[in-house]
Order: C-alpha cells, then structure tokens, then sequence
C-alpha cells in the first residue's frame, strides 16, 4: 500500500493552509473547523508520513525544512487539481469554486459592493470572500485570488487589467466649515486650515498630492484629526471638522446633495486606474472573469474577450 493510500486529502489541504496561515486558530478558521480538529489532522499526518512537518509552540507554528519541502510540492499539485477544475466546462460545472479577494476600501465600495448582486445572480453556486483592507500585502504568499490597488501599486510580476478610468482626487469641505474658516484660494492656504489626515495601510500619514500648474507636488498640511477610513473621514468633513482630501468618486452623492463642496477645484489630481490583479495561474477562473467584466460593464468599460488578458499590463 502506498503512502497515498493512507492519507486524507483533506489533511494535505489543512497541512498548507497552517503553513500559509502560520496558525492552527486562523487555519481552522478559514477551513471552517476546529483547531482541535486540525491539530488531530496534522498529528495524523505525520504519523502516517513518519516524519516532523511543523515546530509547535505556544505563540506560532512553522515548518520544518521537510515541511517546508512538502509545503512546496503540494502547492504545486494544488494548483494544477484547481485549475483543470477551474477549466472543467461540463453542464453546470464551469463556475464551480471559491475566489478570496483583498480590496481596498475605496474599491470596495465603490467597485465590489455595486457589483455583488448581479455576481450572485450569475454565480451562485460560487463561494466569494472579499477582505477589505489597506495595508499592502502579497496577495499569493496569504492565500488570496486577486487583489485590487491603484495600477502603480501593482507588482510586476502580475496580471494587471484596468477596472475603471483613471481616479480623481479632491479637497472637499463642509458649507459650515468655509464659511467659518474661509475658502483656501491657493495651495499654500492649506497651511491656515484644519486638515483632515489619511493615513495609509502601513501607519504613514498621506501627503496630499496635487495637480500644480501641470506638475504633481505633494502636500505635507496641518490638522490633528488623522484617520484610515474614508467613510469615518467622510463624516468628520461633513460635520465640519476640516479639509479633507478624497476620492471626487467616493463623495459623489454629497456632492451632489451639497453637503460637501470641492476646494482648489484646478489642483484635483487625476490618480492611475483602480486594476484587478491577479498571478497568472488564475487567469482562466471564469468566475473571476465575471466578475471583472460586470464591474467592468458597471463601469462602462468593454468586457474582456475570452478568459486570458492580452498582456500583463492592460
């Protein structure tokens, strides 16, 4: 009897989800199960193998080099099982599958949540997972489909496609506010204002960057409010807290209902498109690819012809 006769493969996927998670809590988590469970699994495993594959201690679990080994070979066998599931186009199998994504907040608001219903209408039978967060990650190394970012800061090695136009920045403040404290006429105001403060995913503060004279310039502005969520940033300038500086996109409906005005309209600055992306293994995920051709569509942006884009960079 071979040794794959004696093993679940099921112990094999929690064995590289513990691995990528480094954590029997998050790993049974993400698995749906116990951490006794998937601790009972691994001692199975290993057991059957006879050799160590993970160093347990009471704060974190790593591999050991013949786990790391093993954690290697079996990514790669995974890999090949989903994609000719993924590729199956029997009745009724073709969506079939999960997609993990990470977005940015801004995007899922404005991209993801839009999108979900008809998603779900197209797909149903598919399991979808979207994590919003800021900070940057490597979407492969955590165990995540597709990520989506501002094209600059997608990496190189990825399949990029462009979700939407490119992106408008703008300084925007309550009536209430300017008419207490004024209305900025030139960037250097900005030094006389109350300024609201991003701060981005890995705990530096934004410098607001501007459209000067043709030319981009970054803003270092005063302010003792700082904030990493658009929609708490929202708030506070619309309660008249401040300046604050935004996606024209995201404030479009106050905008529109005046609660908010636009600022230093002629420095706005245009920002690259919002790009799914994505390693290239994943590519003929037709579930993926719906889903990015109804945002697409949503976005009135034609939708990708078959399942492969023409080029890393569209």
């Amino acid at each position: 009897m071979s040794k794959t006769d004696r093993i679940d493969f099921a112990d094999l996927k929690s064995f590289l989800t513990i691995v990528r998670c480094r954590s029997f809590r998050l790993a049974a988590i993400e698995l749906g199960q116990t951490p006794s469970a998937i601790s009972h699994a691994m001692r199975r495993l290993e057991d059957r193998l006879g050799a160590k594959l993970l160093n347990r201690t009471s704060r974190a679990v790593s591999a050991t080099a013949a786990g790391q080994d093993l954690a290697a070979r079996l990514e790669d066998g995974f890999n090949q099982i989903g994609s000719a599931l993924e590729t199956f186009e029997a009745p009724g199998t073709a969506r079939l599958g999960e997609i993990r994504l990470n977005v940015f907040a801004d995007a899922a608001h404005l991209l993801i949540a839009p999108a979900l219903p008809e998603f779900v209408r197209r797909c149903p039978e598919v399991r979808l997972t979207v994590v919003v967060e800021n900070r940057p990650i490597d979407i492969v190394a955590e165990g995540y489909d597709a990520g989506i970012r501002y094209g600059h800061y997608v990496p190189e090695d990825m399949v990029a496609v462009p979700l939407t136009g490119p992106q408008r920045w703008v300084m925007a403040a309550s009536p209430a506010y300017l008419e207490r404290h004024g209305t900025p006429r030139r960037p250097g105001d900005l030094s006389n204002h109350h300024c609201l403060q991003l701060l981005l995913g890995d705990n530096s503060s934004y410098r607001w960057e501007i459209n000067d004279a043709g030319e981009s310039r970054r803003l270092g502005v005063p302010g003792p409010l700082t904030i990493n969520d658009t929609a708490t940033t929202i708030s506070a300038c619309k309660a008249g807290l401040g300046i604050a500086y935004l996606l024209e996109a995201r404030i479009a409906g106050e905008l529109e209902r005046g609660e908010l005005q636009i600022v230093l309209k002629k420095n706005a600055y245009l920002e690259d498109p919002f790009h799914i992306y994505y390693s290239s293994r994943r590519y003929n995920h037709p579930a993926l690819l719906t889903l990015v051709n109804i945002i697409r569509e949503q976005q009135s942006l034609p939708k990708l012809a078959g399942t492969r884009p023409a080029n890393r960079r569209q």
